[in-house]
């Protein structure tokens, strides 16, 4: 990853978008990288897992999703915002691993109308958010800087690992941090340490898609994940009881 240029001169549109904590292109004609072919990526059956396992109501969402198969087959995270997380899993819901994230400087759970398309320069700190929800994720070019993963394209909001987007945000200090306050500080994107995004996320999903779930940090359990907090409920849970406030785990992230 090279150095950020926040001072960008244009904004792309959507389709051209980069993820808001990537770098300018160096140069226009440059070609991307296509994405990793699934038989270039090595096979990831480690004896174990890197990370903790997830608890609480990470732990609840991760057995939901593979009860009911709601991510179709296909592998999943799960993004704790408030502990400053991500946890992975194979396409059957065993525990790949997890790693410490930097997600967006403020709280919310909705990108900001329209952010994609505009400059870094336009983004107000309360605009720089990560939002909440189900998105299917998948590899794909951006402009000029390779193949990312993308969580939400329109949106320009990816997951990558964590670089400097300049020396007075600290981002690779911030990941090591066992404070999830010091963990908000990217424009939406979900940044992890470079060794866990080549280690597991890229041999996890084997260079095609994924269901990413990110959850709230503002809005209730139910505002964003209706069915699964009703499965909650149906199991002795009363509804008001069903919170994100709920601890997911002591939130010390490991060491990148």
């Amino acid at each position: 990853m090279t150095a950020l240029a926040l001072g960008l001169a244009l904004a792309l549109p959507a389709p051209m978008a980069f993820a808001q904590d990537k770098p300018a292109p160096a140069e226009q004609s440059a070609a991307p990288d296509a994405p990793p072919a699934a038989d270039a990526v090595p096979a990831f059956a480690p004896a174990e897992p890197q990370g903790r396992p997830p608890s609480g109501v990470a732990a609840r969402l991760a057995d939901w999703v593979a009860a009911t198969d709601d991510n179709g087959g296909r592998p999943f995270m799960i993004v704790d915002k408030r502990g400053a997380r991500v946890f992975v899993f194979d396409e059957v819901g065993e525990f790949f691993g997890s790693a410490p994230v930097l997600v967006g400087l403020a709280r919310g759970d909705d990108s900001a109308p329209g952010i994609g398309d505009l400059k870094f320069s336009q983004i107000s700190d309360d605009q720089r958010t990560t939002p909440a929800g189900r998105f299917v994720a998948s590899f794909g070019p951006s402009a000029g800087h390779g193949t990312m993963l993308w969580v939400d394209f329109a949106d320009a909001i990816s997951l990558h690992p964590v670089m400097s987007v300049n020396a007075g945000e600290h981002r690779q200090a911030r990941i090591k941090s066992g404070d999830p306050n010091q963990h908000r500080i990217s424009y939406g994107c979900i940044n992890v340490p470079k060794a866990f995004y080549d280690g597991v996320v890229l041999p996890a999903l084997a260079g095609g898609s994924a269901i990413v779930y990110v959850l709230p940090d503002t809005k209730p359990l139910d505002a964003v994940f209706p069915v699964f907090a009703a499965a909650l409920s149906g199991k002795g849970e009363p509804r008001q009881q069903v919170s994100i406030e709920d601890p997911l785990f002591t939130p010390v992230p490991d060491q990148p």
